[in-house]
Protein backbone atom coordinates (compact mmCIF):
# COMPACT_ATOMS: atom_id res chain seq x y z
CA UNK A 1 0.00 0.00 0.00
CA UNK A 2 1.41 3.39 -1.02
CA UNK A 3 0.45 6.38 1.11
CA UNK A 4 -0.58 9.61 -0.58
CA UNK A 5 -0.77 12.85 1.40
CA UNK A 6 -1.85 16.10 -0.26
CA UNK A 7 0.05 19.38 -0.03
CA UNK A 8 -2.20 20.68 2.72
CA UNK A 9 -0.46 18.23 5.03
CA UNK A 10 2.60 20.52 4.99
CA UNK A 11 2.60 23.79 6.92
CA UNK A 12 5.11 26.44 7.89
CA UNK A 13 6.65 26.05 11.34
CA UNK A 14 4.59 27.81 14.05
CA UNK A 15 6.17 29.47 17.08
CA UNK A 16 6.78 26.08 18.69
CA UNK A 17 6.12 22.49 17.67
CA UNK A 18 5.71 19.99 20.49
CA UNK A 19 6.25 16.39 19.37
CA UNK A 20 5.13 13.65 21.80
CA UNK A 21 6.34 10.06 21.75
CA UNK A 22 4.66 6.71 22.36
CA UNK A 23 2.03 6.81 25.15
CA UNK A 24 0.83 3.17 25.13
CA UNK A 25 -2.12 3.64 27.45
CA UNK A 26 -0.15 5.54 30.13
CA UNK A 27 -2.72 8.25 30.82
CA UNK A 28 -1.09 9.25 34.11
CA UNK A 29 2.21 10.06 32.38
CA UNK A 30 0.44 11.93 29.59
CA UNK A 31 -1.30 14.13 32.15
CA UNK A 32 1.98 14.81 33.97
CA UNK A 33 3.72 15.64 30.71
CA UNK A 34 0.94 18.04 29.80
CA UNK A 35 1.50 19.99 32.99
CA UNK A 36 5.21 20.25 32.21
CA UNK A 37 4.98 21.37 28.57
CA UNK A 38 2.00 23.73 29.10
CA UNK A 39 1.02 24.17 25.41
CA UNK A 40 -0.43 27.49 24.21
CA UNK A 41 -3.47 27.29 21.91
CA UNK A 42 -2.93 29.25 18.72
CA UNK A 43 0.84 29.48 19.22
CA UNK A 44 2.02 25.90 19.61
CA UNK A 45 1.38 22.99 17.28
CA UNK A 46 1.14 19.49 18.72
CA UNK A 47 2.32 16.38 16.89
CA UNK A 48 1.68 12.91 18.36
CA UNK A 49 3.77 10.10 16.86
CA UNK A 50 1.33 7.22 17.40
CA UNK A 51 1.07 4.16 19.66
CA UNK A 52 -1.51 5.72 21.95
CA UNK A 53 -2.86 2.32 22.95
CA UNK A 54 -1.92 -1.22 24.09
CA UNK A 55 0.13 -2.58 26.98
CA UNK A 56 -0.70 0.27 29.41
CA UNK A 57 -3.65 0.40 31.82
CA UNK A 58 -5.90 3.02 30.21
CA UNK A 59 -5.81 3.05 26.42
CA UNK A 60 -9.46 4.11 26.10
CA UNK A 61 -8.82 6.93 28.59
CA UNK A 62 -5.85 8.13 26.51
CA UNK A 63 -8.03 8.34 23.40
CA UNK A 64 -10.66 10.29 25.34
CA UNK A 65 -7.96 12.68 26.53
CA UNK A 66 -6.56 13.19 23.03
CA UNK A 67 -10.00 13.85 21.59
CA UNK A 68 -10.54 16.55 24.21
CA UNK A 69 -7.18 18.13 23.35
CA UNK A 70 -8.14 18.18 19.70
CA UNK A 71 -11.08 20.44 20.52
CA UNK A 72 -8.75 23.01 22.12
CA UNK A 73 -5.61 22.66 20.00
CA UNK A 74 -7.12 22.61 16.54
CA UNK A 75 -3.77 22.33 14.70
CA UNK A 76 -2.92 19.07 16.46
CA UNK A 77 -1.67 16.26 14.22
CA UNK A 78 -2.12 12.62 15.21
CA UNK A 79 0.01 10.06 13.38
CA UNK A 80 -0.73 6.37 13.06
CA UNK A 81 1.40 3.88 14.94
CA UNK A 82 1.62 0.16 14.34
CA UNK A 83 -0.63 -0.45 17.35
CA UNK A 84 -3.40 1.74 15.92
CA UNK A 85 -3.01 -0.08 12.61
CA UNK A 86 -3.40 -3.42 14.40
CA UNK A 87 -6.42 -2.13 16.32
CA UNK A 88 -8.09 -0.97 13.11
CA UNK A 89 -7.45 -4.37 11.56
CA UNK A 90 -8.77 -6.09 14.67
CA UNK A 91 -12.01 -4.10 14.55
CA UNK A 92 -12.33 -4.98 10.86
CA UNK A 93 -11.91 -8.68 11.65
CA UNK A 94 -8.39 -8.90 10.19
CA UNK A 95 -5.52 -10.71 11.94
CA UNK A 96 -7.03 -10.39 15.39
CA UNK A 97 -4.45 -12.65 17.02
CA UNK A 98 -1.68 -10.19 16.07
CA UNK A 99 -3.41 -7.38 17.96
CA UNK A 100 -3.95 -9.50 21.08
CA UNK A 101 -0.37 -10.81 20.98
CA UNK A 102 1.03 -7.27 20.86
CA UNK A 103 -0.72 -5.92 23.94
CA UNK A 104 -4.24 -5.50 22.61
CA UNK A 105 -5.77 -7.40 25.52
CA UNK A 106 -5.04 -4.48 27.84
CA UNK A 107 -6.79 -2.12 25.42
CA UNK A 108 -9.90 -4.28 25.34
CA UNK A 109 -9.90 -4.46 29.14
CA UNK A 110 -9.82 -0.66 29.34
CA UNK A 111 -13.04 -0.59 27.30
CA UNK A 112 -14.64 -3.40 29.30
CA UNK A 113 -14.26 -1.39 32.49
CA UNK A 114 -16.37 1.33 30.90
CA UNK A 115 -19.21 -1.09 30.13
CA UNK A 116 -19.40 -3.46 33.09
CA UNK A 117 -23.20 -3.53 33.06
CA UNK A 118 -23.35 -4.48 29.39
CA UNK A 119 -20.65 -7.10 29.75
CA UNK A 120 -22.25 -8.87 32.71
CA UNK A 121 -25.02 -10.14 30.49
CA UNK A 122 -22.76 -11.30 27.71
CA UNK A 123 -21.26 -14.28 29.58
CA UNK A 124 -17.77 -13.41 28.32
CA UNK A 125 -18.68 -13.53 24.63
CA UNK A 126 -16.70 -10.93 22.67
CA UNK A 127 -18.58 -11.05 19.37
CA UNK A 128 -19.11 -8.38 16.71
CA UNK A 129 -22.06 -6.87 18.54
CA UNK A 130 -20.04 -6.60 21.74
CA UNK A 131 -17.13 -4.95 19.90
CA UNK A 132 -19.47 -2.42 18.32
CA UNK A 133 -20.77 -1.56 21.76
CA UNK A 134 -17.34 -1.49 23.40
CA UNK A 135 -15.48 0.90 21.11
CA UNK A 136 -17.21 4.29 20.77
CA UNK A 137 -17.80 5.77 17.34
CA UNK A 138 -15.61 8.75 18.27
CA UNK A 139 -12.69 6.42 18.87
CA UNK A 140 -13.26 4.61 15.58
CA UNK A 141 -13.37 7.96 13.81
CA UNK A 142 -10.12 8.98 15.50
CA UNK A 143 -8.42 5.84 14.18
CA UNK A 144 -9.68 6.49 10.66
CA UNK A 145 -8.32 10.06 10.63
CA UNK A 146 -4.75 9.25 11.72
CA UNK A 147 -2.08 10.51 9.31
CA UNK A 148 0.78 8.29 8.04
CA UNK A 149 3.40 11.06 8.37
CA UNK A 150 3.74 14.83 8.69
CA UNK A 151 6.39 17.26 7.55
CA UNK A 152 7.42 20.85 8.21
CA UNK A 153 10.08 22.98 6.56
CA UNK A 154 12.87 21.19 8.45
CA UNK A 155 11.48 17.91 9.78
CA UNK A 156 9.61 14.75 8.87
CA UNK A 157 7.56 13.22 11.67
CA UNK A 158 6.67 9.54 11.40
CA UNK A 159 5.91 6.72 13.80
CA UNK A 160 8.60 4.14 12.97
CA UNK A 161 10.85 5.56 10.26
CA UNK A 162 11.50 5.68 6.54
CA UNK A 163 12.97 3.36 3.94
CA UNK A 164 15.98 5.02 2.36
CA UNK A 165 15.82 5.72 -1.35
CA UNK A 166 12.01 5.81 -1.47
CA UNK A 167 10.35 9.23 -1.97
CA UNK A 168 8.25 10.26 1.01
CA UNK A 169 5.00 10.14 -0.95
CA UNK A 170 5.80 6.58 -2.07
CA UNK A 171 6.65 5.13 1.35
CA UNK A 172 4.49 2.13 2.25
CA UNK A 173 2.30 2.31 5.34
CA UNK A 174 3.90 -0.90 6.63
CA UNK A 175 7.34 0.74 6.59
CA UNK A 176 6.07 3.98 8.12
CA UNK A 177 4.60 2.18 11.13
CA UNK A 178 6.79 -0.96 11.44
CA UNK A 179 10.32 -0.35 10.09
CA UNK A 180 13.08 -0.63 12.69
CA UNK A 181 16.74 -1.70 12.31
CA UNK A 182 17.05 -0.76 8.65
CA UNK A 183 16.07 2.80 9.54
CA UNK A 184 17.67 3.04 12.99
CA UNK A 185 21.13 2.11 11.75
CA UNK A 186 20.96 4.13 8.55
CA UNK A 187 23.34 7.09 8.27
CA UNK A 188 21.73 8.25 5.05
CA UNK A 189 20.21 11.68 4.50
CA UNK A 190 16.41 11.48 4.30
CA UNK A 191 16.10 15.03 2.97
CA UNK A 192 14.99 16.38 6.34
CA UNK A 193 15.71 15.31 9.90
CA UNK A 194 13.30 12.55 10.91
CA UNK A 195 11.57 12.54 14.31
CA UNK A 196 10.18 9.13 15.19
CA UNK A 197 8.92 6.85 17.94
CA UNK A 198 8.29 3.07 17.86
CA UNK A 199 11.74 1.93 19.00
CA UNK A 200 12.21 2.56 22.75
CA UNK A 201 15.42 4.06 24.11
CA UNK A 202 16.44 4.83 27.69
CA UNK A 203 16.85 8.48 26.65
CA UNK A 204 16.13 10.32 23.39
CA UNK A 205 18.27 9.24 20.45
CA UNK A 206 19.78 12.32 18.79
CA UNK A 207 21.66 11.80 15.52
CA UNK A 208 22.35 14.14 12.61
CA UNK A 209 19.66 12.53 10.45
CA UNK A 210 17.10 11.42 13.04
CA UNK A 211 15.71 11.92 16.55
CA UNK A 212 14.00 9.07 18.43
CA UNK A 213 11.69 10.03 21.30
CA UNK A 214 10.08 6.75 22.36
CA UNK A 215 11.60 6.47 25.84
CA UNK A 216 9.63 3.45 27.02
CA UNK A 217 6.85 5.02 29.08
CA UNK A 218 4.94 1.75 29.29
CA UNK A 219 8.07 -0.14 30.44
CA UNK A 220 8.55 1.98 33.56
CA UNK A 221 10.69 4.63 31.92
CA UNK A 222 9.53 8.08 30.74
CA UNK A 223 7.19 9.74 28.27
CA UNK A 224 9.05 12.34 26.20
CA UNK A 225 8.24 15.50 24.27
CA UNK A 226 10.72 17.35 22.06
CA UNK A 227 10.11 21.06 21.55
CA UNK A 228 11.09 22.55 18.21
CA UNK A 229 12.92 24.56 17.04
CA UNK A 230 14.86 24.71 20.35
CA UNK A 231 15.39 20.93 20.42
CA UNK A 232 14.49 20.88 24.10
CA UNK A 233 13.45 17.54 25.62
CA UNK A 234 10.94 17.18 28.44
CA UNK A 235 10.37 13.76 30.01
CA UNK A 236 8.20 12.58 32.89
Amino acid sequence: MVVMVDERNVMAMPERILVIGDIHGCLDKLELLWERIDPRPGLDQLIFLGDYIDRGDDSSGVLDYLLELKEIYTDTVFLMGNHEKMFKDFLAGVDRALFIYNGGESTLKSYLVRMEDYWEGRQGVLDEEALNQLVPEQHRGFLEELKPYYETDGYIMVHAGLKHGVPLENQSLDDLVWIREEFIYSEEDFGKRVIFGHTPFVRPLVLPNKIGIDTGAVYGNSLTCVILPDLKFISV
